[in-house]
């Protein structure tokens, strides 16, 4: 298979949470969704909304388990939100840390990071305003 610039590599990610409750609750405020709650191979998940299908991005969940251990270092995960400025309040309004301010880095748009409710690092990107 050969991929284009517009296919993506990544389909699937799992944001590991200590208290699941509090996690869902988290996202759905910062990122105003709604998450559907599930079990996987025995692990307590919450979905995020699948990508429509004009969009090649990927979905993914908040997951509970052994093998999740929240963490600031690693792989991280974007989000891409219509305001990031907006979406980053909403996350420190909900008791996450900002990382990251704000930053326009060029033609790709804004950027930002914060601490979530769980103890991750996860960016932001978007337009610029």
């Amino acid at each position: 298979m050969v991929y284009s610039r517009f296919m993506s590599f990544v389909t699937w990610f799992e944001i590991p949470a200590v208290d699941l409750d509090r996690a869902i609750a988290f996202y759905e405020h910062v990122l105003e969704v709604a998450l559907e709650r599930t079990e996987i191979d025995g692990h307590p998940m919450a979905l995020f909304p699948d990508p429509s299908d004009d969009d090649a991005g990927a979905s993914g969940s908040i997951a509970t388990g052994d093998s999740y251990v929240p963490s600031l270092d690693g792989t991280r995960v974007y989000f891409r939100v219509p305001d990031v400025a907006a979406t980053l309040q909403r996350a420190i309004d909900r008791g996450g840390r900002e990382l990251y301010p704000v930053t326009d880095i060029g033609p790709p748009g804004l950027v930002a990071e914060f601490a979530d409710s769980e103890g991750n690092r996860i960016a932001l990107g978007g337009p610029s305003a």
